[in-house]
């Protein structure tokens, strides 16, 4: 059976990943969760990330989470737009997550790119998710 919302399925393993207090989390390999994982850590939410292959032949996204101490740096990940209702902002709408603090990742005719990077080049797209 294939998976009707694969990003949502990503942030929800995170979720839970950093609910049980786990250091890393696997996650099915595509090119999205990659850009994913790379924007989360440049925006210092995770500690690294790498795509590995099981003996099966599939590859896999492992994901570091990262700890400020005892307490995860992740505090909240939500998901926005979903695959039943897509949500678009235009450059001037891109929300600002928790004054700055947080970060919202947009699909762009870009590439994938935070909410900081959509700004400065003044362009919009889909409102994927929102990390603080």
């Amino acid at each position: 059976m294939s998976m009707t919302d694969p990003i949502a399925d990503m942030l929800t393993r995170i979720r839970n990943a950093v609910g049980s207090k786990h250091r890393r989390v696997d996650i099915p390999a595509s090119k999205m969760k990659v850009e994913i994982a790379r924007l989360l850590k440049e925006s210092n939410f995770i500690t690294d990330y790498k795509t590995i292959e099981t003996p099966e032949g599939k590859k896999v996204l492992r994901v570091a989470l990262k700890y400020a101490g005892n307490t995860p740096v992740i505090r909240e990940l939500k998901r926005v737009s979903s695959p039943g209702l897509r949500q678009y902002v235009g450059a001037a709408e891109i929300p600002r997550v928790r004054n700055g603090l947080g970060v919202a990742i947009l699909s762009t005719s870009k590439g994938l790119m935070t909410d900081r990077e959509a700004r400065q080049q003044r362009t919009g797209g889909e409102l994927l998710a929102l990390v603080w």
